[in-house]
């Protein structure tokens, strides 16, 4: 089986981001979550304090103020095309998305394109809670193992070298850029 990060590797762009950006355009009042959203970046990012899921629960409120279902189906509807062409080519029945963006919002995606094996971060989508942590790095390992133990990953597809422990346990990995796909890059140890 083939496992695929999402976000910039079959999907161009970032796709919680675009679809935090949509739901801005449709219901305005999230803006009003803008000072607490910049106090969680600045605590995470500038000042190191808290966990990247700390962060993203205080940016997931923005839910609070959408029509999730909806919004999700028409957010898909409008950014669907933004799948990349490689994945499409060479989609597998058997293909595993993990990703640290919400299940809610890549499960109609995956279902359109006939993806079975979605883990990815469990977020209630109308409190922005998480059951759980974030669906990344190490994380992603254990879900992966916790689906399918003793599972074999033939190849394994990222933008990101910090998915680099799948990267370590499948056969063979690669970087993705664009639609350009190069072998992993492992960092040599001593």
């Amino acid at each position: 089986m083939n496992v695929y990060d999402f976000d910039k590797t079959i999907y161009d762009g970032d796709s919680t981001a675009d679809f935090y950006i949509f739901s801005l355009k449709r219901h305005k009042k999230i803006l009003c979550l803008a000072p607490s959203l910049l106090g969680a970046f600045l605590r995470f990012y500038l000042f190191k304090k808290g966990s990247k899921t700390d962060f993203k629960q205080v940016m997931y409120r923005f839910l609070r103020f959408c029509d999730v279902d909806r919004d999700v189906k028409d957010f898909w509807n409008l950014n669907r095309a933004k799948i990349k062409k490689y994945y499409l080519n060479q989609q597998k029945g058997d293909d595993v998305i993990i990703s640290a963006s919400p299940e809610f919002l890549l499960e109609p995606v995956c279902d359109i394109l006939g993806i079975r094996y979605l883990m990815a971060s469990r977020v209630d989508k109308y409190t922005g809670k998480y059951d759980g942590i974030n669906c990344h790095g190490k994380e992603k390992v254990k879900r992966f193992y916790s689906e399918f133990p003793g599972g074999k990953i033939e190849e394994f597809y990222s933008d990101s070298y910090s998915d680099t422990p799948l990267a370590e346990i499948a056969e063979k990995a690669y970087i993705v850029k664009g639609e350009n796909l190069s072998e992993w890059k492992f960092e040599k140890r001593n």
